[in-house]
């Protein structure tokens, strides 16, 4: 269930707040797009970079504790030397990026997200035949339009699998579709600082609940729709 599904189905955790936790008051546009399309078994799941942790722990998962070739980059403003095992880092503006090249489990890349939630994970990699993972491997941007009348891109994150379920997970206003295009808005309306004795304003900031809606924007097999949803998170 990814962090849309979450707020859909009122099944907020932290890795939703994580979602939203940098978020200031406003209207956020072409947010979590997702572009899916079936062929026989096989589904081809392309998306924004809000979904690449998510997708790194679901390839995980189906990993389990047998290994993979791991390329890519972990992205944190963190020092990871000594945590992470890692072939180079590269910094530009404090952002620091540790270029993977690797061989691990998924039970060990499970792990490392477990431990930190908070840093980006644009892993590539395989599990078994079915299951292909490939992500940008650099720092995400703001979701910008398109250019002119031209519709933003999913085209940070791909994954491809013969797991229905997975498939299925990033499409769940209908089960049974052939091709998907989805998009969001976010709409910050408020933002409540926890009730804390904390004095450091940037942990106030994260800990901060941001309250709002989603416009969810999709075109299934075309079909046009547009829902909205209440969150707080």
């Amino acid at each position: 269930m990814d962090f849309i599904e979450k707020i859909v189905k009122k099944k907020i955790d932290d890795s939703v707040h994580l979602q939203f936790q940098k978020f200031s008051k406003g209207v956020f546009k072409n947010r979590a797009l997702v572009s899916a399309k079936r062929s026989k078994d096989k589904y081809t799941i392309s998306t924004g970079p809000e979904f690449a942790n998510e997708l790194v722990k679901i390839v995980a998962e189906k990993l389990g504790n047998e290994k993979a070739h791991v390329t890519g980059a972990i992205i944190s403003t963190s020092e990871l030397s000594g945590k992470i095992e890692f072939k180079e880092k590269k910094q530009f503006q404090g952002v620091k990026r540790y270029l993977i090249d690797t061989e691990m489990s998924g039970e060990e890349i499970i792990k490392l997200l477990d431990e930190f939630p908070k840093i980006f994970f644009a892993l590539s990699f395989q599990a078994g035949e079915g299951n292909a993972l490939k992500i940008k491997a650099k720092a995400p941007k703001s979701g910008k339009p398109g250019k002119g009348d031209e519709e933003p891109k999913a085209d940070f994150c791909k994954l491809v699998t013969d797991d229905p379920a997975i498939g299925r997970g990033f499409v769940f206003d209908k089960e049974d579709f052939k091709s998907a295009e989805i998009k969001h808005d976010f709409i910050i309306e408020k933002i409540t600082l926890s009730d804390t004795e904390e004095k450091d304003f940037a942990k106030l900031r994260e800990a901060a609940k941001r309250s709002g809606k989603i416009i969810r924007y999709s075109n299934i097999d075309g079909v046009k729709a547009t829902k909205e949803y209440s969150f707080e998170a």
